[in-house]
This record gives structure tokens, C-alpha cells and sequence, in this order.
């Protein structure tokens, strides 16, 4: 189901699923938890297809970023990470944790938003259709390690 909603926002606008790109996406889908980087998505990537290039992951991170397949998140580490669109309908309901100690980044899922994307509609009528929310802390390991 979602290869054919990925399928479908490319060729609106006149891409193919190409074996380069299918391998990107594989790659995403496999580790959806885990915000990869380009540079980690090329070596999962190098695994399945030897002769693609980071330059070529670079190419199609671009385009499935700019059709709204994937997400680009910078995390504060000098590093964009990606994580895919599950589909058409998803929205957008979880929200980023990022250990300041360890760069552990872990997610909490729920729309903490809703009452504010709408008071900001009502107020100015500027219409919130996407948001990106971060936390930084230190993660549940390094309290344990730390003892706080």
C-alpha cells in the first residue's frame, strides 16, 4: 500500500520509481524508527545496490523530500535526518526527544498542538498545516548512568 501512495505522488509529478530510489525507500521503511542520516542511509542502501553513489541518495532524498515522501529533521547534531511519510492521510502526531549526552532521538506520540494550530488560525488566519516539535534533555539510560 504505501509503495502505491509513493507510486502515485511520483508519477503526479513525472518521476518513476526507479531501483535507486526504491532502494532509498526500502531503506527508510526498514528503519523508520531510527532517523537516519544520507551518509547511514547510503551505506544500508550500498548493501542492497553496490554501485549507487551518496550522491544519488542525496538526489532522491531531495525529490522524495520536496513530494512530501520524506521528512527532513535537523536534530541539533550538524546532521539532517530523514523519516518517512507512512501516507496520504498521515499526520503529523508525534513529536522529537534528543538526549543532549548520548544523541539518543526517540519519539512521543501525540497531537499536542491541536488547540494551538487552531487558536492561531482563529487569531491571525494563518492555517498551520505541518509543525516540527523538539525536546532536549537527557534521556531515561544517561539519568540512570548519571544518577539523576
Amino acid at each position: 500500500m504505501l509503495k502505491d501512495w509513493v507510486r502515485a505522488k511520483l508519477e503526479e509529478e513525472s518521476y518513476r520509481l526507479t531501483p535507486q530510489r526504491k532502494a532509498v525507500l526500502d531503506v527508510l521503511i526498514a528503519n523508520a524508527e531510527d532517523h537516519l542520516s544520507a551518509e547511514e542511509i547510503y551505506m544500508h542502501t550500498k548493501e542492497l545496490h553496490s554501485e549507487i553513489g551518496l550522491a544519488t541518495v542525496y538526489r532522491n532524498l531531495e525529490i522524495l523530500e520536496k513530494l512530501g515522501i520524506v521528512h527532513r529533521f535537523d536534530y541539533g547534531d550538524g546532521q539532517s535526518r530523514y523519516e518517512i511519510k507512512l501516507g496520504d492521510e498521515e499526520e503529523h502526531y508525534h513529536h522529537h526527544l534528543i538526549c543532549k549526552q548520548c544523541g539518543y532521538i526517540g519519539e512521543f506520540h501525540s497531537d499536542l498542538l491541536e488547540a494551538i494550530e487552531e487558536r492561531i488560525d482563529q487569531e491571525t488566519g494563518f492555517r498551520v498545516t505541518d509543525h516540527c516539535l523538539r525536546f532536549f534533555g537527557i534521556c531515561a539510560k544517561c539519568r540512570e548512568k548519571s544518577g539523576t
